[in-house]
């Protein structure tokens, strides 16, 4: 991938989901696969965008989201 960030398809887009290990609840806003590097090694890893109910908005590991 040339490109530092790529957006994913996700089933759980626009439900409410929990972050698993805070326990923070909100909106999955968009999965987004991401260089997460700060090395000239790349390190790709898919990223939770999640709205909480304050309106902002955190990541999280997508392996950490399940259904609220």
């Amino acid at each position: 991938m040339s490109e530092r960030y790529e957006y994913q398809p996700h089933r759980l887009l626009q439900q409410r989901v929990r972050d698993i290990p805070t326990g923070t609840e909100g909106v999955l806003m968009a999965v987004i696969t991401e260089n997460v590097s700060d090395t000239g090694m790349e390190h790709w890893m898919d990223l939770a965008y999640i709205r909480n109910a304050s309106g902002r908005e955190f990541t999280t590991a997508i392996e950490n989201v399940v259904r609220a």
